[in-house]
Parts: structure tokens; sequence; C-alpha cells
């Protein structure tokens, strides 16, 4: 635990946003004009579904995009190089590595939030409820490396047995949102721990076995940064650019250098968020309770608002102790959230998915190492979560969620399938080049969209309690 008053609220996929509460506000006088035309677009970016569409949308548009007349422009855009310079030090990427390395380890720190939230409060704070989530994600994550391996080692394509490992959170829980009251809460809560677990894994995967030449000297800088963060909450430091701080120019850069994917630095770093409120409940209550009676009292009709010094006072005030009732962990999931699902992951999809189709596609799909990647999502996710679920079931370890039949757990064995962000994530970095990086694209692709359409069928079968 954290602290004195952890109070890190539980994930519900139902949630607008995740770990929020959003109830209904009256509509102000004062509504600006602007407001009925923003408001579709606000419900949208809030949607649950937003994710998947949106990632759909640039996946579509990468592939439109390499198959264009435009082709060689798509190729040539990601290849630009971007220097960040200081002095006479000099960082060089293309863009599509700026992308992969920096971009994305938001999207690492905020599944670092995730993991961290679940284990403190979540659905894998205790055994009881972590050991079917857990074995789940276990069992479908060995058993698609296998199955991949089987058909590529020895071989060129060997590498790859990371990529069938990987789900889709956001293209999954998409799925589950667009069927609505057909899909059980408890559905959709465990499908988020066990992708959460399954992310777990996936960055474990990726720190121990798709790391390049390690440089200790950059490692060890990067340790000092790690043990100052640990300092900052442990001396209770709330200030979220502190954190950036140290968690960006120091852990990350030395990261970067070290040759330790630069992503893994956004999960460490994102453990050592406090996940402590500095008002309980009760304190934040009488405080609020005293600011509001004062902001009554300094209602003077005489005074506008920019004169009323007071009222500005006492709302000062009030803000202060919404952001102490709050956990550090909270607001920077809350805020960075939508900004993974609006932007980090489209545009990863874009630099990414983009395959020219004029190769030969049968080819690429016959290559053992997109053929390793389909049987993995397509049959190893859904079996390995199965079986491993019921394992750990009748040796009598955990229950079915309430309301969950088997035939839901093999819908979400289908969905686990969804590997897509995390698979072509890892794809990248087994395979730089050549045959096999296509190959492994389009077997993604594949067995992604079949995937995700097989477990929308499978749950739109079912009819709801």
């Amino acid at each position: 635990m954290d602290g004195r008053d952890v109070d890190v609220e539980k994930a519900r996929p139902g949630a607008n946003v995740r770990g929020q509460i959003m109830m209904e506000e009256p509509v102000s006088q004062n509504q600006p004009l602007i407001q009925p035309i923003v408001e579709p677009f606000q419900r949208f970016l809030h949607a649950q579904s937003t994710g998947g569409v949106l990632l759909l949308a640039a996946t579509v548009t990468a592939m439109v995009w390499a198959n264009s007349p435009w082709a060689e422009s798509y190729a040539a855009f990601w290849n630009i190089p971007v220097s960040l310079v200081v002095g006479s030090h000099a960082l060089r990427e293309t863009l599509l590595e700026w992308i992969n390395d920096g971009l994305m380890a938001m999207f690492f720190f905020v599944i670092g939030l995730e993991i961290k939230r679940e284990i403190l409060v979540g659905e894998l704070a205790s055994f009881r409820q972590a050991a079917l989530p857990l074995t789940a994600a276990f069992g479908g994550a060995m058993l698609p490396a296998i199955l991949y391996s089987t058909l590529n080692t020895p071989g060129p394509g060997a590498p790859g047995w990371g990529i069938p490992m990987a789900t889709d959170i956001a293209f999954a829980l998409g799925i589950l949102a667009l069927l609505g009251s057909r899909v059980p809460l408890a559905l959709k809560v465990f499908l988020t721990a066990l992708a959460i677990a399954d992310d777990l894994m996936a960055v474990l995967v990726i720190a121990l076995f798709y790391t390049s030449t390690i440089s200790w000297l950059s490692l060890g800088i990067g340790a000092v940064f790690l043990a100052l963060l640990i300092a900052a909450n442990l001396a209770g430091v709330r200030h979220p650019l502190v954190y950036s701080i140290l968690g960006i120019g120091g852990l990350w850069l030395a990261f970067l250098l070290s040759g330790v994917h630069a992503t893994i630095a956004g999960v460490i770093a994102a453990m050592t968020i406090p996940a402590r409120t500095r008002l309980t409940g009760h304190e934040f209550l009488s405080r609020g309770k005293l600011l509001l009676e004062g902001f009554e009292q300094a209602m003077f009709p005489e005074k506008p608002q920019l004169a009323n010094r007071e009222r500005q006072q006492i709302t000062r005030h009030m803000k202060t102790a919404v952001q102490q009732v709050e956990t550090p962990l909270q607001q920077l999931e809350q805020a960075l959230h939508p900004w993974v699902t609006v932007v980090v992951m489209p545009v990863f999809a874009l630099a990414n998915a983009g395959i020219k189709l004029d190769a030969d596609i049968g080819a690429l799909l016959m290559n053992p190492v997109a053929l390793g990647i389909i049987l993995g999502l397509l049959v190893g996710k859904p079996v390995g979560i199965v079986f491993s679920s019921w394992l750990v079931i009748r040796g009598g370890l955990a229950n079915l969620p309430s309301g969950v039949s088997w035939t839901h757990l093999w819908a979400v064995g289908c969905l686990g399938g969804i590997g897509f962000t995390m698979s072509l994530f890892i794809t990248g970095l087994a395979f730089t080049h050549g045959p096999s990086l296509m190959s492994a694209k389009v077997g993604v692709l594949v067995a992604s969209t079949t995937a995700g359409t097989i477990g929308w069928l499978f749950l739109k079968r079912i009819r709801p309690n």
C-alpha cells in the first residue's frame, strides 16, 4: 500500500472514464453558444467504444495511404529524421522511432497506472480476486507463444514468439461497449483485469527478451532517477511536474540510451506515483461544508465575480481541497487516458499499420510467421484463456464471475485474440525489416480482425440475463 489513506477507485468498464463517476450537472444559464455543437464530440471522446473506433479509422487510413498513388510518401514521412538538441548533445531518431519509443511511453505509463491501481484496490488486490484473471492471462499468453514457436523455431521467424501473446484492451472493450446491456458487467470487469494482467506479462517479455545490448552506465543513471522518484513519493511530493522532470528528463532518457526499451521506463515511473490522498473523505466533507458556507455568505449582489475577492479566494481553496482528496494516481490516469485513447494509439496505428497490398498477400499469409501469429491469436488465445480458467475454477481457487457463463468466457477468449496495438508494437521489436516484418503485420491484422468478429458474433448470440 502507499500511505495512510489509499483511496484509488476501482475501475469499472461501464464508466465513461476509467475510475471516474460521471454525474449529470444542471445546465447553466450562462451556457456558451458553442456548447450544443461541442457536446456531441465530448460525448464521443468519453464513450468507451471511442478507442476502438479511432484505432480502426487510423488503421484503415494507414492501409489506404500505403496503397494510394502517394504510397512512397507514407514511408518517407514516418522516416523523417527528428533531432532533439541540447547544447552540444543531440538525440536523433526518425519520426516513427519517436512515436514507438517516446509517444508509446505514455501508453505504457497509463498501463503502469492501471496495473498499480488494480493491485492496490482492484481485481488484482487479493489472491482470490486475482486468481482467475491472472491464470487466464497466463494461459492466454503462454499457449499462443508455444504454438507460434512450433512453426517458427528454428528459423528467421523465431524472435516473433512474443507477438501473439498480447491483447488490445481498447479494441476488446470497445466491442463489449457496442453490445451494451447484452454483456454482463462482471464480464467487462473480468476482461479488463485479464487485459491488464496480459499487459503486465507483455511488459516483462519486452524488458527481458526484446532488449538490445545494455549500457550499464545509462542503466545505473536510470536507477538513480528511479530512487529519486521513490524518494519523492515517500516525502509526500504530489505535484506532477516533479515526476515529469524525473521520469521523462531522467528515467526515460536513461532507459532510451541504455538499450532497455524506453517504454519500460513508463511502467516503472507509474509505479512511483503516489496512490494516497492528502485529505480523508471526512476531512474533505468538513472543509467543503465550511467553504460552501463561506461562499454563500460572500455572494454579494452588488459585487460582480471579478470584483469579489472573497469568492475568488474560497474558490481557490475549494480547488485545492478537491485536488487533495484525489490521489495523484487517479488524477494522472484520468487526465492521460483520453490522450492515449484519442492521440497516442491512433497515431501509433497510423504509423505502423500501413502494408502495401501489391505484395503477394497469399505468400505473406503462408509465411510461418503469419501462420504462427494467426494460430496463436485465433486458437491459442481462446483455448489458453478458457482451459486455464477451467483449471483454476476446478481446483477451487476461483469461481466464475456472477452472471458469466462458459459461453461468455469463450467469447472473451476470442476477444483476447485481438492483439493489434501491442502485437504490432512487439512486431517492431522482433523484426526490423524484410518479409518477416510484413508477414507479421499481415498476420496481426488478419488474426485481430477475425478474432474480434468471432467474439462479437459469440456475444451477439447469447441472450442477456
